[in-house]
């Protein structure tokens, strides 16, 4: 068990047109919320953001640029986390004819080019997705993410100070993870997101959960969610196992069965679990210093 933790606010997915009325869509709906989650403990916000016609996940540079302008002019200073699994999106044809991909689900775009809005905005952390993996039960939707696409995107973000937090949906992600160390891609404090109970990912039970841990890099700083209902449980699971925490709506639209959920919500319960267990709830600086984050872009304003 670690005696501090610092809480992420996964703020809104990129997936299909929300079903709750509290998942942000607009750059200042998401903006607002992220702002909110970060006054109710949130140390770090994870940013994606949605196309406003649509609601569905979007990586339009503009939008990024007007959720990270208006955070970062506003009273609170959380990490800013933006996306980069965007624009690795394929959606194969029906499976006896899966070729061509279906071009109106399909999203699949160069490895720089997923970092438009990294290069653009300079966030102290992005994330990578780990590896390649089924999404859905009857789907022909693949989440692609190469080996060799994930090394030029680490290295790229290498060369401009921007910390990655790769992110694992299963055991085999982790030798990846090791090899970019190994390569000299990611420092050996390499910051790692454990990601539980996607469907055709890692289940949401300790004994993977540990499975997980147990294959770490030994320097690691980690984090640990699942999704939908075991969400809160995570929030007091991860600390057990050395990991900070992630909530949000992203990933769990509930605070309990049959209660719609806010992000500062899901963060206010994540604060009260982890601090009646007698661990303390980093803020923005602490983590900033734990993980020599490089800051940079704040000069940036809200172009609307």
């Amino acid at each position: 068990m670690i005696s501090e933790v610092f809480i992420t606010c996964a703020v809104t997915g990129a997936g299909k047109a929300p079903s709750s009325p509290y998942v942000p869509v607009t750059p200042e709906q998401i903006a607002v919320s992220a702002i909110e989650a970060a006054r109710a403990g949130a140390a770090v916000v994870h940013i994606h953001v949605r196309d406003p016609k649509t609601g569905r996940g979007s990586r339009d540079p503009a939008l990024f640029r007007e959720v990270v302008g208006r955070i970062r002019e506003s009273d609170v200073k959380p990490v800013i986390n933006l996306t980069a699994g965007v624009g690795g999106d394929l959606t194969l044809g029906e499976p006896d004819c899966p070729l061509p991909p279906n071009p109106a689900a399909t999203d699949m775009a160069a490895a720089l080019e997923r970092l438009a809005h990294v290069e653009e905005l300079r966030p102290e952390i992005c994330t990578l997705d780990c590896g390649t993996m089924n999404w859905g039960a009857r789907s022909q939707y693949i989440m692609v993410n190469t080996a060799g696409t994930l090394r030029a995107m680490a290295a790229r973000l290498k060369e401009i100070g921007v910390r990655p937090e790769l992110e694992v949906f299963d055991t085999g992600q982790l030798v990846l993870v090791h090899d970019l160390i190994e390569e000299g891609l990611i420092d050996e404090q390499a910051l790692i997101q454990l990601c539980m109970g996607i469907r055709y990912g890692a289940p949401d039970d300790p004994t993977t959960l540990m499975a997980l841990v147990h294959k770490l890099p030994a320097r690691a700083v980690y984090s640990a969610f699942s999704i939908g209902r075991m969400q809160l449980p995570y929030a007091a699971l991860a600390p057990l196992v050395g990991a900070n925490v992630r909530v949000g709506l992203e990933d769990n639209l509930y605070l309990s069965r049959g209660r719609l959920a806010t992000n500062s919500e899901l963060v206010q319960r994540a604060v009260e679990i982890v601090e009646w267990m007698g661990v303390r709830v980093m803020r923005p600086d602490d983590v900033r210093q734990k993980l020599a984050l490089k800051v940079q872009g704040s000069e940036l304003k809200v172009h609307v």
